[in-house]
């Protein structure tokens, strides 16, 4: 039997003190439950409410894209520098060292190659899979005005049924068709939709005009693509105009990963993200980590 509490008399219930009830950092998520509120904590820092995320996986629909050739050399020496890293399964089980701690948004759509229609794309990873793997958040691609936009939309929305199921967050990805407009109207729209219909976390594109439109119609938080390759000052300066526009971090891939010293370039997007460092401030800090850090 246990021992008897001896000095009940002299316990503190601070009855004085109400008990917190505290809501939570990030933008539309504080009806979420535990295990979905503690996922997104992981991605996100809780000081700044924002996140620099690596953006890895390429390879699903383009094979093996130029700076993603060999992840074990040139990807896996990144990955303490990033709060989450975005990847697929198949990266994940054969390159990523299991004692890494860093949060995983996995890629959980696929299906066409850059040779075929991308938004002909289907669920590709069973959700057992993404709790086997402890992912933090799945990522799935929504084509908004592509020609199979009823069934990304359908993936999407069965991946948040399932995911809340499990306490898994869900990541849509706003996908853009060389035919489409990309400006503030289409991303509001986009953006819009796939927060209507569950999806916890957006990623889209900045552009220079209206953005801040896009993340304050959009009920949850919006972390910005780095799409294609641009000038080290050119990208720096997009991710501080989108994190004061509003949005919620950045998810960069070839902007950090094809840049002439990729931990110089993760360095200076996190200041620019959680410190707020202006462009150029973050360019002069990126010449300078490069001449000190190996790439």
């Amino acid at each position: 039997m246990p021992e008897t509490d001896a000095n009940k008399e002299e316990k503190k219930y601070y009855e004085d003190i109400p008990m917190k009830s505290e809501c939570f950092f990030l933008k539309g998520s504080n009806s979420l439950d535990w295990g979905m509120k503690n996922r997104l904590s992981r991605i996100f820092n809780s000081d700044t409410g924002r996140t620099v995320m690596l953006a890895i996986d390429h390879g699903y629909f383009q094979g093996p894209t130029t700076g993603l050739e060999r992840i074990d050399l040139n990807i896996v020496p990144l990955v303490k520098y990033a709060d989450a890293i975005m990847l697929t399964r198949g990266i994940l089980r054969t390159t990523i060292p299991p004692s890494f701690t860093t949060p995983i948004v996995m890629r959980t759509s696929g299906g066409p190659s850059i040779l075929k229609e991308l938004s002909n794309e289907e669920i590709a990873v069973d959700i057992e899979d993404a709790i086997r793997m402890n992912v933090s958040a799945m990522a799935i691609q929504v084509f908004i005005g592509g020609e199979f936009e009823t069934r990304s939309i359908h993936n999407m929305t069965k991946l948040v049924d399932m995911g809340m199921r499990y306490g898994i967050p869900v990541l849509a990805v706003t996908a853009v068709g060389k035919d489409m407009v990309r400006d503030a109207k289409y991303f509001r729209l986009a953006c819009r939709i796939c927060a209507e219909l569950g999806a916890h976390v957006v990623k889209t594109y900045y552009v220079p005009e209206d953005f801040e439109t896009i993340t304050a119609s959009c009920p949850v938080p919006i972390v910005m693509a780095g799409g294609k390759k641009l000038p080290v000052l050119d990208a720096l300066t997009m991710a501080y105009s989108a994190v004061q526009q509003g949005a919620s971090g950045v998810d960069m891939g070839r902007n950090i990963f094809q840049s002439e010293n990729p931990i110089a370039m993760i360095k200076a997007v996190n200041n620019v993200v959680h410190k707020n460092m202006k462009p150029q401030e973050a360019l002069e800090l990126y010449k300078t980590l490069a001449t000190k850090v190996k790439r």
